[in-house]
């Protein structure tokens, strides 16, 4: 079965948002499917971070329709987004550096036993769990997050996202100001995320990165919709276009000459 056939995990119809004056998306639609990475790219100020909090449950949509798995729903809280299934990860991460792996991973969701006392071993060996369904070089589930690197604090916010078993994982500019060795770690946990089944939204700005590890690339341009790509059969020139405007939606795709 095709992803035009499929039930999309996440379906969004003629999103639209208004903040006073300001047109933040216009009529915008996106799917999701599961065992897919859609990145969502386009200028600043293109509208992108608006429609992943309203996904996240941090802003809810003046207009349009928001479906999972074909049902309609409604996301007014990130705690509705959570029951729903929707991680997501902002770029301040949201870690503490005085805690330990462990820790962060379930914080706010710590698991406790029959007497209800938390139980620390419990927690920590789904902690070694999760790490290792991600392939991760984090050295140890108790290491406090002060003496990782950028990169690995990146990897614990992913792996934060597993705790409680989600469908769909927002990652908002996951590799900013990460090294290239870094970036690479991160880049295999967004491809691990889409191995373990779930559907991805990657929000970046880095081709590079997004041409590496995204399976469609959606393009916003001042609010709107303004192209849907494949990433890996797509050139970089297309896409690129689409971000500027040089492309507009139903433009036909450009010949890229052939290396001499």
């Amino acid at each position: 079965m095709t992803d035009a056939t499929r039930v999309p995990l996440l379906s969004m119809r003629g999103i639209s948002k208004r903040f006073g004056g300001v047109e933040a998306l216009v009529g915008v639609d996106l799917d999701v499917h599961p065992h897919e990475v859609v990145a969502l790219v386009g200028d600043n100020g293109a509208g992108k971070s608006t429609l992943a909090k309203m996904v996240a449950g941090v802003l809810t949509p003046d207009t349009g329709l928001v479906e999972i798995d074909g049902a309609p729903v409604s996301i007014p809280t990130p705690a509705a987004a959570h029951a729903l299934g929707v991680a997501t990860v902002f770029q301040d991460l949201a870690l503490c550096d005085n805690l330990d792996v462990t820790s962060n991973l379930f914080l706010g969701r710590e698991l406790r036993d029959a007497r209800g006392v938390r139980d620390d071993e419990r927690m920590e060996q789904q902690a070694r769990q999760i790490l290792r369904d991600l392939t991760s070089r984090i050295p140890s589930v108790r290491v406090p997050l002060s003496q990782l690197s950028a990169g690995q604090r990146q990897s614990v916010a992913i792996a934060r996202t597993l705790i409680g078993s989600p469908r769909l994982v927002v990652l908002d500019e996951p590799t900013a100001a990460l090294s290239v060795a870094q970036t690479a770690e991160v880049l295999m946990h967004i491809e691990g995320l889409r191995d373990l089944g779930l559907g991805v939204i990657l929000i970046s700005h880095n081709m590079t990165d997004v041409r590496a590890v995204a399976d469609r690339v959606e393009v916003l341009r001042h609010g709107r919709n303004n192209g849907s790509f494949d990433a890996r059969s797509t050139a970089y020139e297309q896409i690129l276009g689409a971000i500027t405007g040089a492309v507009r939606v139903g433009d036909p795709p450009r010949r890229v000459p052939a290396a001499s």
